[in-house]
Formats: structure tokens, C-alpha cells, sequence
């Protein structure tokens, strides 16, 4: 049965503050309704490097900045490779993880948080990849899975969930239509782990960032190139950074990388916001790309991830769909990795940032493979 980590000491929003109890199901903050963020009472010396050497390979690894202690639902997931990708670029390969994409980290943490609060079923709204991880980690737990997905879902997509024995619907629209079908018809004693509808996915998904420091010998890159639809990982990241100077890894002056935000040129709300200088993302009208984690018309996180951008100096990028597919051919063919259509338009940006000098030939830059090709054809 999974533990909570003691060093837990509760949950607070993003936004305006307001204190929660990690004891009980929550979901989005009760005053604002917006994403809670999960807090820890850590200092300098609370996980030496020198203590991680020999601990198993996986996002585990760092369990004390991790919700649950002890008896985690895992499938191995994380400490995924990166691959020399030619000119300081390296591909941060999340299509290693267990059901192929970085969806693993995620709901690892937040099966098991709601194992360890009494769930009895689990249910989201997905675009794809986290329908599948939901799935294979509801089975491992045990637990009853209800997904809900836009009828164009790549098909891969969706048989992965329904080998894991998940009751899946398929609704016309995007991952915002799949949501509001949840809402309305999904089972109410379910516990929903909607991308930032719940605090603790985001928790797996900072992992990357430990595990970048870790593989770039106790430093980070100088710039992430992150395609990004709900921005879990993006925020995930840009979360890990403050603990990483709380736990003295970081000096608290020493810069941060340049977060870069990918989106498709058919939906890109934290593109529009970014570049007219909002603090919120409004939602985006008609969205429509094949990249379909990007595909995310209206993300609760989006006024999160134009804070990480805007914090680490990063920048925000929409690529047009046309140039996504020729991408994902060029990448597999000059490195071996089979990438996704999100992580060729993160290649697009990352050639335009580099032709207009904003990536330098000096920076070592890690784009991310969310996840594998395979799931695509």
C-alpha cells in the first residue's frame, strides 16, 4: 500500500495560495480553480548526490522530493536516455519509458497518491499517450480505468488502453470536448487525474529535470526544447529547478535553462500568450493539428507554463503542421530515434531558434521525444 513521504506538508495553489490537505482526494483549488502544487519541507543535504549512485534507475530514485515513500504502483519508469543528436543537442528519448511516452512519469505518481488515498476507480480525459499510461498503471494498481478520448485518437492509442482493460469513449472534438464529456457522464466515485486537474502528476514529470542534472555530470543544459500541450512537464521542470536550490544543487544564482515552449501553428494558446505579453492563456478557437499532444485548445496550466518561460528567459515557438512530418523523417534518420510528431515540431523550432542566432553554437540544448512513432502509423 502506497505511504505518503513525510516530508510532505500539504498542498497550496499555484495561483492564489490557498492551503489544501494532502490528506484527502483534491482536485483543482477550492477558492481560485486553479492547479495545486504539492509542497516539501527539504533543505540542503536531504538527497545528496553521493547517495544516488546506487539506487535503482528510475524516477523513484528521488523519493525524497516525491509524494509517496514506500509502495509506489511503478512499471520502471523514467531514467530514460539521452541520445547525441549532432552540434550539443542531445534527445532526452521518453519513448523508453513503460507504454512508450513520458505519460509513465506522470501517472505513476498520481495512481499511486490515489491509491494511497482510498480510489476505488480512476478516470481522464486524454489526447492519447496518458489514456495508455492511465490504463497500464490502473491495472497494476488494480484499479478500475475510464478514459475518454477524441474520436480521431491515433488507433494505437487507443487498443493500447483497451489491452489494459480500460473502458474507453471516444467523443467527437479534442482532449477539451473528451473533457467536458467526463464531467458530464464519467463515474462519480472515480478519482480524476486530468492533466493539472491533480497535484501529483506534475510531481513524476519533474523527474526529467533530476535526471538531466544527473546525466550531465551535476549541471544542467543550457537550453530545453519542450513540445508542449497541457504543459505538465514544462511546469514539472521549471517546479524541480526551485527544489534543486533548496536541496543545494543549484547555487541560488546559477542560471537556469532556457525553457522553450513548442506548439503547433494550429493550436498554440501559450504562443499567443507568450508573445502578447499575457499572463493567461486564452482558449484557442478551431484547434487542429496531427501532433495530437498538442492539440490542447484550453490548458489550466497555461498561465504556469508562460511563467516558467518568462522566468528562465526561455521563448515559445508555433511551427507550421506542414513541416512536422519531414522533421520527424529527418531526426529518425540521423539519429536511429523513432520520434513523435510532437518532438519534430520541437526539432522545426529548435533549426529556427539556432538559424536566428537565439540558440547559439556554444549552448547544449535537450529537445524531448515525448513519445515513440510507433504509436502513430
Amino acid at each position: 500500500m502506497p505511504a505518503f513521504n513525510p516530508r510532505l506538508t500539504g498542498l497550496s495553489c499555484f495561483s492564489c495560495g490557498t492551503v489544501h490537505d494532502h490528506r484527502i482526494v483534491q482536485g483543482v483549488c477550492r477558492v481560485c480553480g486553479l492547479p495545486l502544487r504539492v509542497d516539501y519541507d527539504i533543505s540542503a543535504g536531504d538527497l545528496p548526490l553521493s547517495k544516488l549512485p546506487p539506487r535503482v534507475a528510475s524516477l523513484w530514485r528521488y523519493r525524497e522530493v516525491l509524494p509517496i515513500a514506500t509502495g509506489e504502483v511503478t512499471l520502471g519508469e523514467g531514467w530514460t536516455p539521452l541520445v547525441p543528436a549532432g552540434d550539443g543537442v542531445w534527445i532526452k528519448d521518453e519513448a523508453r519509458n513503460p507504454t512508450g511516452s513520458f505519460k509513465a512519469r506522470g501517472m505513476t505518481a498520481a495512481v499511486s497518491a490515489a491509491v494511497a488515498l482510498g480510489a476505488r476507480a480512476v478516470v481522464a480525459p486524454s489526447a492519447g499517450n496518458a489514456a495508455g499510461a492511465l490504463a497500464a498503471y490502473g491495472a497494476a494498481a488494480h484499479l478500475p480505468v475510464t478514459v475518454v478520448m477524441p474520436e480521431d485518437t491515433p488507433r494505437g492509442c487507443i487498443e493500447e488502453c483497451r489491452l489494459y482493460g480500460a473502458t474507453v469513449h471516444l467523443v467527437p472534438g479534442t482532449i477539451a470536448d473528451a473533457g467536458r464529456w467526463l464531467h458530464e457522464n464519467g463515474p462519480p466515485d472515480a478519482v480524476d487525474v486530468s492533466t493539472l486537474k491533480e497535484p501529483y502528476r506534475i510531481e513524476g514529470k519533474k523527474t526529467m529535470a533530476y535526471e538531466l542534472y544527473e546525466q550531465l555530470g551535476g549541471e544542467l543544459p543550457d537550453v530545453i526544447v519542450y513540445p508542449t500541450g497541457g504543459g505538465t512537464g514544462l511546469v514539472g521542470m521549471w517546479k524541480a529547478f526551485g527544489e534543486m536550490r533548496a536541496l543545494g544543487w543549484l547555487d541560488d544564482g546559477a542560471p537556469l535553462p532556457r525553457m522553450v515552449s513548442v506548439q503547433a501553428a494550429g493550436c498554440a494558446p501559450v504562443v499567443r500568450g507568450f508573445e502578447s505579453g499575457a499572463e493567461r492563456t486564452e482558449p484557442w478557437a478551431n484547434a487542429t493539428t496531427h501532433a495530437y499532444g498538442l492539440r490542447v485548445p484550453s490548458p489550466i496550466g497555461g498561465f504556469l507554463c508562460l511563467r516558467a518561460i518568462r522566468e528562465t528567459g526561455g521563448t515559445a515557438c508555433a511551427v507550421p503542421e506542414s513541416e512536422i512530418g519531414p522533421a520527424v523523417r529527418r531526426v529518425a534518420a540521423a539519429t536511429g530515434v523513432d520520434v513523435c510528431p510532437e518532438a519534430g515540431a520541437a526539432w522545426v523550432a529548435l533549426e529556427g531558434l539556432r538559424s536566428r542566432g537565439w540558440i547559439r553554437p556554444s549552448d547544449r540544448v535537450v529537445l524531448f521525444n515525448t513519445g515513440t512513432g510507433l504509436k502513430y502509423r
